[in-house]
């Protein structure tokens, strides 16, 4: 039985933190509302000097309006703002598979706490070489750190149980999408990754690759130690 027929989509958030995606965020909520029968909650934090924030509210998005101070600062707000049962994370930029969304919630359904999509099961093809490689390290590093295998530590796309994010404090900025993996691992959560398509960007990237990554690998490190502290 497929999502779609056990699984009230009433009870789904999605979020995201947007920043001058005026190219890509139509395209993102339009397949959101076709995988949920356009049922879920949208929650966009947005910081942009374009049209991002017009062109969402004009397709039904909850805008919460702030100045840019980064992606995890975004994002965390908008987990906070997201009130039902069901909380799934997304990038604005049109690369992930809203279609797999049913799956997702079926394993919801079915007693995981968070299900994590998996970008590099199918080889992410359309990742710059460098920042494939750089997302197999930070795998590789927080599976040390977790002592358990970990195969996409900074994925954006991931469903939660709302208790999952009511219960952890959150305190990474660049580093939140591995953050949002770790912790609830280390803490004992039912964590279930899961492959998934990752598609082309629309839109450029507002990301330094060098600088996003060593701050990402920092959050690792950081996060990983202090939950083993714990």
């Amino acid at each position: 039985m497929s999502a779609s027929e056990n699984y009230d989509f009433d009870d789904v958030s999605v979020v995201m933190g947007t920043y001058n995606e005026a190219a890509a965020i139509e395209s993102v909520l339009d397949s959101i509302d076709e995988a949920t029968d356009g049922a879920a909650e949208t929650v966009c934090v947005d910081g942009s000097s374009d049209r991002t924030a017009e062109i969402a509210r004009e397709h039904g998005a909850r805008v919460i309006e702030q100045e840019p101070q980064g992606y995890g600062v975004a994002v965390a707000r908008a987990l906070r703002a997201a009130d039902r049962p069901v909380i799934v994370t997304t990038d604005c930029d049109g690369t992930y598979p809203m279609d797999a969304l049913p799956e997702f919630l079926d394993a919801i359904n079915d007693g995981a706490d968070v299900v994590s999509g998996d970008r590099l099961y199918h080889g992410a093809a359309t990742m710059p070489p460098f920042n494939r490689l750089g997302n197999h390290a930070f795998a590789v590093l927080a599976s040390v750190l977790l002592g358990e295998r970990v195969h996409d530590t900074t994925t954006g796309m991931r469903a939660y149980r709302q208790e999952v994010i009511e219960d952890i404090e959150w305190t990474e900025n660049t580093g939140l999408s591995a953050e949002l993996l770790i912790r609830p691992l280390a803490r004992g959560y039912d964590v279930q990754e899961r492959p998934i398509e990752y598609g082309e960007r629309l839109g450029e990237t507002t990301l330094d690759p060098l600088s996003g990554g060593k701050d990402i690998a920092r959050s690792i490190l950081t996060v990983g130690l202090d939950e083993r502290r714990r």
